[in-house]
């Protein structure tokens, strides 16, 4: 099987790395040409001039691309992927499903658009271990499952399009609130004068720790000392797309409403380019 991937960023570019080995004719195609053609040359793979050409090359196509306008742009068009001829699309970026339907639309006759965001860090797309949610049957994915197989450790099948990008939305949202959560409860120890690590220590030992804090705890404890995984600017994304969809499903969504809130003050305040965790330094900062 060939498979085209499109969008090399954090989560991109070891995604790519592990089909690479997995037994897959694999092509890359970047925005940034010269990041694909460098990806490329360490992994013995070809490098597509357009998303026109990839998707020529490709019997699937795998996107990773960080929002619903880049999306577009890269299918759409002349040398878009859509001109291609790849017959199958998954999409794994964070996208809104109201993007989603649209790229099903577009697309031309008898071509499958399969939404299929992960949920995971950078490390668990290094380590084949991310959670792939994807809107379609189990039958839809079967063509691609070895695909999918090579990416995650366990694929969700939610059984109609626009369903992984809904539940990626919702995983998402709760991400992020206890980000936001962690920074006050983070603060508040802190403020009665606790150590940082000690703080730490208790809330990665007590009911409350989620899996996200366990792996994330280096870069809440010394941000500045690792790698960017995921910004403030992405999270601010996901939960304006999240508080839209919400608004026009009727749904609540008070918690989320506030970590939005946060999340662009945050953004305001010059963390737009900072990893998520800085959610903390800017909670210490709005507490003095």
């Amino acid at each position: 099987m060939h498979v085209g991937f499109a969008g090399l960023g954090r989560m991109g570019v070891p995604m790519a790395r592990n089909l690479a080995p997995a037994g897959f004719d694999l092509t890359l195609w970047n925005r940034s040409a010269d990041k694909a053609r460098a990806l490329a040359e360490d992994l013995g793979c070809a490098v597509a001039d357009s998303p026109r050409a990839l998707s020529d090359a490709a019997d699937v196509v795998v996107t990773m691309l960080a929002d619903d306008s880049s999306s577009w742009a890269v299918h759409v068009g002349a040398d878009g992927l859509f001109a291609g001829s790849a017959p199958i699309y998954l999409e794994m970026g964070t996208m809104s499903p109201d993007h989603i339907a649209a790229l099903a639309e577009k697309a031309p006759a008898g071509v499958t658009v399969i939404d299929a965001p992960v949920s995971g860090a950078t490390q668990a797309a290094a380590d084949a271990q991310l959670l792939i949610m994807a809107g379609c049957t189990p039958d839809d994915a079967a063509p691609v499952s070895r695909v999918l197989e090579a990416l995650g450790s366990q694929t969700i099948c939610l059984g109609t399009q626009g369903a992984g990008t809904v539940m990626k939305l919702a995983v998402n949202s709760l991400i992020h609130g206890i980000n936001q959560t962690l920074a006050e409860a983070m603060t508040l120890a802190e403020a009665a004068g606790i150590a940082s690590d000690a703080a730490f220590d208790v809330i990665e030992a007590s009911a409350a720790c989620a899996p996200m804090l366990r792996y994330r705890r280096p870069l809440y404890l010394d941000e500045a000392a690792h790698d960017v995984t995921f910004t403030v600017a992405l999270a601010r994304k996901d939960m304006e797309v999240t508080a839209d969809l919400a608004a026009r499903l009727g749904t609540a969504m008070p918690q989320g409403l506030t970590t939005l809130d946060q999340l662009r003050k945050a953004e305001t305040a010059g963390y737009a380019t900072r990893d998520m965790a800085s959610m903390l330094a800017f909670a210490r900062k709005e507490e003095r």
